[in-house]
């Protein structure tokens, strides 16, 4: 659905009023002080701008292939992919649509680090927040990519400070985010409601106070490295919101804003609509309290603008490829929202900010001798392999997936590097394919930009055969990437824990023996038990090998021209 063009009947410069958390048992606050007329001023209408963006990933140049288009109506009922994107096109967005309304707030949903291109992984994410501080973000809640690294690294990201390990790459100390992280769910003691990050954030607009509440993706914990997150929990997003209301009110809070780090899939895939909006983001809303009146989403990288359960709810696609632009209209009277109108923008290419496509450029310049450095050649496409939903037919196995797992094995198959005679690794760490031709460190880190460790622990033959039952939970299905000379067959029709026959499972053509054991090499986030996989965290004797970009990018230079691994790894059974 779309609105009409914003145009503010009345304007006001906002105040940051409250940052509403118990952070380490302190509550925080910056009240302003209050003065005015002992005769109630007339009650009128105000308009508050919201820009609002989503699950950014740390693309500060124009993300290319589809991740950087979006599909727009057709004249001929079709639909027509417009180039979108680059963080000096997003800024220039930004700043026309700031000029129409000066009592804006740009706000964000998560995941704007982690999963990010070379010239911004490979700084640790600090020119995306250096940028996004360019910019002018104000407010964002966390998503499940920006615990990557870790509790501290996210508090670095906010708070700044040399890298622990890297140091200050860019000669002096990171200054961290100028705009709040905000997490409400995420519990650092959940007896005394503590959280990590302020819960929320309350700003004043003509004596009308506005709370905006931050909430993570719950399911973080099976989508991140569980040690960096140890101690931490996660609760589930509506009623933690729910749990708020009352307090927001007390406070004399009437309006509420929810930035939420979930989200849904649209039927149709058009910038700015709401054709069969399905998954978790619509039982979520249908959950809120009635007094939240406004939500922005993310996590998906859809972009819609729906109304869900009689609520306006958004999502601005990924990649900086589109922007939510929401006119929340308020009463001075009642204090609270009269109405919500948004329409999404396409960032299109048309426009640059130069500031920010000098920092860009910059940034660039001192990641090109190691993004362009040429380390292997395909004759091939190299695909990924699909992350959650296996198409009819297919196993889940990928070139791609197979010669990472190969080159695991190879960094660990002697024995005093791990003695793995199996390596798998998650689709989920797998992030974009290789085109036929030369292969650049920087494609090798756009595949690879977790930077986690590769692992051999020691399992059973029972355990290896559980492991391939954990790939199928519930609606999502993982299937894990696997060596060479490992080899097992699925079933379609079997339930679930009986999904793998235990006789298909074989290493060199033998089957394995149950009782056996056998070292399997993985990532440090599947040895913690990322996914869902929690088989490894019973794995023995532990021995950490080198990062999986390092290994992957040692194999393609060993194998120069790469020999596509097409040899049939798994089997599909109906």
């Amino acid at each position: 659905m779309s609105a009409p063009p914003l145009s503010p009947s009345s304007l006001a410069r906002p105040r940051v009023l409250l940052l509403g958390a118990l952070v380490s048992g302190a509550l925080f606050s910056l009240h302003a002080g209050c003065g005015g007329d002992s005769t109630p001023p007339e009650s009128k209408q105000i308009h508050v701008q919201l820009l609002a963006f989503n699950d950014f990933h740390g693309n500060l140049e124009p993300p290319t292939g589809s991740n950087g288009t979006l599909p727009t109506a057709g004249e001929d009922g079709g639909t027509v992919n417009v180039n979108a994107g680059g963080a000096a096109h997003f800024a220039a967005h930004i700043e026309q649509l700031r000029a129409q309304n000066p009592n804006t707030v740009v706000v964000a949903a998560g995941d704007l680090i982690g999963a990010s291109p070379l010239v911004s992984g490979i700084f640790h994410d600090e020119p995306t927040v250096a940028v996004l501080n360019q910019i002018g973000l104000d407010i964002t809640s966390v998503g499940n990519h920006e615990f990557d690294d870790g509790r501290d690294e996210l508090l670095r990201m906010q708070n700044g400070g040399c890298h622990p390990v890297d140091g200050c790459q860019s000669g002096e100390s990171f200054s961290g985010a100028k705009f709040k992280y905000l997490s409400a769910n995420v519990f650092t003691n959940t007896a005394t409601r503590e959280t990590l990050l302020p819960a929320y954030e309350i700003r004043e607009f003509e004596g009308v106070k506005v709370a905006f509440i931050g909430m993570t993706l719950e399911g973080t914990p099976g989508i991140v490295n569980p040690t960096g997150i140890a101690g931490l929990s996660f609760q589930d997003e509506a009623d933690t919101v729910n749990a708020l209301v009352p307090g927001l009110k007390a406070q004399g809070v009437e309006a509420i804003v929810v930035l939420i780090h979930e989200g849904g899939y649209p039927a149709v895939k058009l910038y700015d609509d709401c054709q069969g909006v399905s998954g978790p983001i619509l039982d979520i809303v249908s959950r809120l309290d009635p007094e939240v009146d406004f939500i922005h989403s993310g996590h998906t990288h859809e972009a819609y603008n729906c109304v869900i359960d009689g609520r306006r709810v958004t999502s601005a696609s990924s990649f900086g490829r589109a922007i939510s632009q929401v006119d929340l209209v308020l009463d001075t009277g009642t204090k609270d929202v009269v109405s919500v109108e948004a329409r999404n923008h396409i960032v299109t290419r048309d426009a640059a900010n130069p500031t920010v496509d000098t920092m860009v450029k910059d940034y660039v310049t001192r990641a090109a001798p190691l993004a362009n450095r040429v380390i292997g050649q395909t004759p091939v496409d190299l695909k990924m392999p699909p992350r959650t939903t296996i198409p009819t037919g297919q196993s889940g196995e990928s070139l791609l997936g197979n010669a990472i797992a190969d080159a695991f094995l190879e960094a660990t198959r002697d024995p005093d590097k791990g003695g793995a005679v199996i390596a798998v690794t998650n689709p989920g760490g797998v992030r974009a394919d290789i085109p036929a031709g030369n292969i650049t460190y920087g494609q090798a880190f756009t595949v690879q930009p977790f930077s986690n460790s590769v692992t051999t622990v020691t399992l059973t033959g029972a355990q290896i055969h559980e492991m391939l039952e954990q790939q199928f939970q519930g609606a999502n299905t993982r299937i894990l990437q696997v060596s060479a000379g490992f080899s097992y067959s699925w079933s379609v029709s079997a339930p679930m824990g009986k999904k793998v026959d235990p006789a298909s499972i074989r290493l060199n053509g033998v089957p394995l023996d149950p009782a056996a054991t056998y070292r399997v090499t993985e990532t440090n986030y599947l040895a913690a038990g990322g996914d869902g996989f929690s088989v490894f965290t019973q794995g023995q004797e532990l021995r950490t090998g080198p990062i999986d970009l390092d290994a992957f990018a040692a194999y393609l230079e060993a194998h120069n021209p790469l020999t596509p691994p097409t040899d049939k790894r798994i089997t599909v059974l109906p």
